[in-house]
Formats: C-alpha cells, structure tokens, sequence
C-alpha cells in the first residue's frame, strides 16, 4: 500500500494517523517532492476509476488562475489535465492510498481509508 500525500494537509495527517493506529503496512510518497510522472498519474487514475478532473482541486487559488475549472472534461483532454497534474502537483488531490489489490481510493474521510485498509491483503 501506498499513500500519496502533502504532510501539511491534515486529511493527509489523519489518514497516516490511521494507517498507523490500524497497524498497516504501507509506503509515504511526498508527491509535491517525488512529483508523479505522467505514466504514474494514469496508473492512479485506472486504479481510482477516475478521470484527471475528479482529482483536480478546481478550487486552488493556482487552479483559478491557470482556468482549469474552465477546461473541457472530455476525453480528448485527458493528456492536457494529466500535464497539469504533473506541472503543478499541488493540484492533485489527496491524500490518495494504492490498495494491495490493485484498486485505489481518495482517502479524505475515515471511511475511504478504512476501506482502502478491507483491500489489503
């Protein structure tokens, strides 16, 4: 298991908080540091079920100012989003968590973390 997160966010701190108190056995991955390739954010996304605008935080101030939230959300887009994730990985939401069986959940409320936790093997 792993987790991506930005260790300022307490839903990320809480999350690990979990991890921890739940004896789990998982991998930090400081995303804003260890910025996710392209490849790696498709990867997530097919693990999630998501698109790359489901993981978008529309809502930063970085996100206004770049128009994001005005971007089509279609498929000819995705490899435009997917660049913007890896360009400004402060956009990506978090905390998300790679389950052992291959699934992967965006981990903001207990619940989404005690489920990624009933993936694992």
């Amino acid at each position: 298991m792993e987790i991506w997160i930005n260790p300022r966010c307490s839903k990320c701190r809480s999350a690990v908080s979990l991890l921890d108190a739940e004896g789990a056995s998982y991998t930090v991955r400081r995303y804003l540091e260890d910025v996710p390739t392209p490849d790696e954010i498709r990867a997530v996304l097919d693990r999630l079920g998501l698109e790359p605008w489901d993981i978008t935080r529309t809502g930063e101030a970085l996100a206004k100012e770049l128009g994001i939230g005005d971007w089509p959300r279609e498929t000819a887009e995705r490899d435009r989003w997917i660049g913007a994730l890896c360009a400004e990985p402060a956009l990506i939401q978090r905390p998300i968590i790679t389950a052992d069986d291959g699934t992967a959940v965006v981990g903001r409320s207990q619940e989404a973390v005690r489920e990624a936790l009933g993936r694992t093997g």
